[in-house]
């Protein structure tokens, strides 16, 4: 995992070329859909989730007792490594983690401190995202997405 700026256009960059292999998650399977795999740690509960094409998903959790929020994007079946990210960002303070690589299986964890704030989050994998803007403000209630900020490819 990696800090990087505010900005969502380094998430893009961030990655390119690194390959880095994630461990197997354990309930991808062909032709399944992802489900949470539990990877944020105990006490992380999913409070949002956006599907990535047919490719995946990406899930957002929340930790009531840190204040964390934790975002995990995974694939629905295992196999070549592929570039995927996972993002978090506290929309007040700034503060945001991504991770981006080549993995088999799912990218993340990554957290931001948010409580009583919005946080912005998505996921890639290969050419395919999601991406949500100012969501979970504090009462952890779901926005609507809002999908291909960036419009093409990575």
């Amino acid at each position: 995992m990696q800090a990087v700026g505010a900005t969502l256009t380094a998430v893009g960059a961030i990655g390119a070329g690194l390959l880095v292999t994630a461990p197997t998650a354990g309930a991808a399977t062909t032709g399944a859909t992802a489900s949470y795999n539990g990877v944020c740690g105990s006490g992380y509960k999913v409070v949002n989730s956006m599907p990535i094409g047919a490719t995946g998903t990406v899930y957002l959790t929340y930790n009531s007792s840190t204040g964390k929020n934790c975002t995990v994007t995974i694939r629905n079946s295992t196999g070549t490594p592929t570039y995927m990210v996972a993002y978090v960002r506290n929309v007040d303070s700034g503060e945001d983690q991504t991770d981006a690589g080549d993995f088999r299986s799912y990218a993340g964890p990554v957290y931001a401190f948010a409580r009583g704030a919005c946080v912005e989050w998505g996921g890639v994998i290969g050419n395919l995202q999601a991406w949500n803007y100012g969501s979970n403000c504090g009462s952890l209630a779901a926005k609507s997405s809002q999908r291909d900020w960036f419009a093409g490819d990575r």
